[in-house]
């Protein structure tokens, strides 16, 4: 009988608003019961999960599991793709999911019962998934992240800038929040260029996906497959701001597409410049990011995903 693989584990305590911390105690009874084989590292501040999947690679670790949520699982993710020791498809990754919107688990359906999730890792299937690399624009230069879910600009990403140092604990206080901010949400003009096409108009939010879910289960990129070799770009040109409410059924029904200003497609490249001074802002997982201009390349099965 082969032995079960040994896991590095990359817990963030401030995952669920610093709920999760008071689970590491049960977490760490359920590997013990297991009889998985495994070390450590708790999170410190903002980027550090991205730092310490870096480090494990470094140390030969090749099976990496997170524990928290859709942000810890961004900044694990771009520790493994933009790691310099190894293949990024030698990283057998799998995440715990606990946090907020646990969007990209969803996607997956990834339990969230630390024993039913934990156990599968005695003996990890893998599938391979696309990631996205974006390069935007922050305090006047230039720079570059991945993503694994799905990128967010316009009103979506303002929204996560004015999120960006607030923890949310709740789905329901994170749709009170997007409520909220679009009161305060100027449109501002910008220029889609896609596999040819060009689209322009007062975008009120531009959403390019591998996965279907973001913001807590909304589903903006409906037609994302993440394995298909292209992103989903889905955008909606300027609705009233009431419009807006009426329509948030949509964003969760997968039907958002049948809105005649609501447009969605399948491409290889996407950029986004802005239009006039005002820039269009970026958001990558829920990670406020930067602005425009943006490009958006496909990295064809980039991560090995234990599900």
């Amino acid at each position: 009988m082969p032995m079960s693989p040994f896991w590095h584990i990359i817990f963030n305590p401030a995952a669920g608003a610093g709920r999760l911390a008071r689970r590491w105690p049960h977490i760490e009874q359920v590997l013990q019961s297991l009889g998985l084989s495994y070390t450590v590292k708790f999170t410190e501040h903002r980027g550090h999960a991205t730092r310490l999947a870096d480090d494990a690679i470094l140390k030969g670790h090749r099976h990496i599991l997170g524990i928290g949520g859709d942000g810890t699982n961004h900044e694990i993710c771009n520790g493994i793709l933009a790691n310099q020791w190894a293949d990024p498809l030698e990283i057998n990754y799998a995440l715990l999911p606990f946090g907020t919107g646990n969007d990209w688990a969803r996607q997956w359906k990834t339990p969230h019962d630390p024993r039913t999730r934990l156990a599968r890792l005695l003996a990890p299937q893998t599938v391979l998934q696309d990631a996205g690399r974006v390069e935007y624009e922050r305090d006047g230069q230039r720079m570059g992240r991945f993503f694994v879910n799905v990128a967010g600009m316009a009103y979506d990403a303002f929204i996560a800038q004015k999120l960006e140092n607030q923890p949310i604990a709740s789905r329901l206080r994170y749709l009170a929040m997007v409520g909220q901010c679009l009161f305060d949400y100027t449109l501002t003009p910008a220029r889609i260029h896609f596999d040819g096409q060009t689209a322009e108009d007062n975008f009120y939010t531009i959403n390019i996906g591998l996965c279907r879910y973001s913001g807590g289960g909304m589903q903006f990129v409906p037609q994302a497959v993440p394995d298909d070799g292209l992103f989903a770009l889905t955008f909606a040109r300027q609705l009233p701001k009431w419009e807006v409410l009426v329509q948030t059924p949509r964003f969760y029904n997968g039907t958002i597409l049948r809105h005649p200003r609501v447009e969605g497609f399948s491409v290889r490249k996407v950029a986004v410049e802005h239009v006039g001074p005002a820039p269009t802002l970026l958001e990558t997982d829920g990670e406020f990011l930067g602005q425009t201009p943006c490009e958006f390349t496909i990295l064809e099965k980039r991560l090995r995903v234990v599900v």
